[in-house]
């Protein structure tokens, strides 16, 4: 008699993903590389092909497989972009772009996308800019492009429209020498930032505009920008993809005299 596979119990299931995981993180399929046919891992595992594409669809859930189609499933590739909040208030050349620098710096290419319009923010922007009931605030809506022209972050930018009203802010595309150095010859230099880090899962719209696979987790990183006299002056929210980010913060203890 021919043998029986063993049970194809979701117990069994969740088993043989711990290990094709385990194997993954040990580095017999490193990253990129195509993992066995079905037909190879049922006959290693002895369980059934059924059983195996439910493997995979487990794998490619949790973010650690992806599927091409007429290809086959490979490892996903881990090549992040170093991110750092506290480059904003460093000191650099007036026409460098924020985005621009933060490529140049970790030797990588890419581009950006950028939309400026007019909005009623939602309660959370609002609150945060400390806005009137209905106020408006102008919106830049920026998509990040690396390397191969996939969707690496989102930037949405938020201030009080009557602050940037007619300015140099409401440009369509790139301001060369910043948005940043724009506020601060509006009287509204940036000179401290309030950041709330988030993880969660993405919205349907946030899937479709960072052309997510799916189980892959983002950072929110919510930044409100404060002037010298401490008001709220822009809140930005970036959305960074788990699978393409390590988010790098540096700290320095303070003086004696201010702790």
């Amino acid at each position: 008699m021919p043998n029986q596979r063993r049970s194809d119990t979701a117990p069994r299931v969740h088993e043989i993903a711990s290990d094709l995981r385990l194997r993954i993180d040990a580095g017999e399929f490193p990253p990129g590389s195509k993992l066995p046919s079905t037909r190879m891992l049922s006959e290693h595992y002895d369980i059934s092909g059924q059983a195996i594409a439910r493997v995979i669809s487990q794998l490619k859930a949790d973010g650690v497989v992806e599927g091409r189609q007429g290809a086959g499933v490979f490892v996903r590739t881990w090549q992040p972009l170093v991110y750092r909040p506290q480059s904003e208030f460093r000191r650099k050349p007036p026409t460098v772009d924020i985005f621009k620098n933060l490529l140049a710096s970790e030797g990588r290419d890419g581009g950006q996308t950028i939309e400026v319009t007019t909005v009623v923010p939602d309660e959370a922007i609002r609150r945060r800019l400390q806005l009137d009931e209905g106020e408006l605030a102008a919106v830049r809506r920026r998509t990040s492009y690396v390397d191969n022209d996939e969707p690496f972050a989102t930037d949405d930018s938020y201030v009080p429209l009557r602050l940037v009203e007619g300015s140099e802010w409401m440009t369509e595309g790139s301001v060369e020498r910043g948005t940043n150095q724009v506020l601060a010859e509006l009287g509204a230099e940036l000179v401290q930032a309030l950041d709330e880090l988030y993880v969660r899962m993405p919205k349907p719209a946030e899937v479709e505009r960072l052309k997510l696979s799916a189980g892959t987790p983002i950072a929110e990183l919510i930044t409100t920008g404060h002037d010298r006299d401490g008001r709220p002056v822009q809140v930005t929210t970036c959305l960074l993809p788990g699978d393409r980010h390590v988010v790098v913060y540096e700290r320095t203890k303070p003086p004696k005299d201010s702790e």
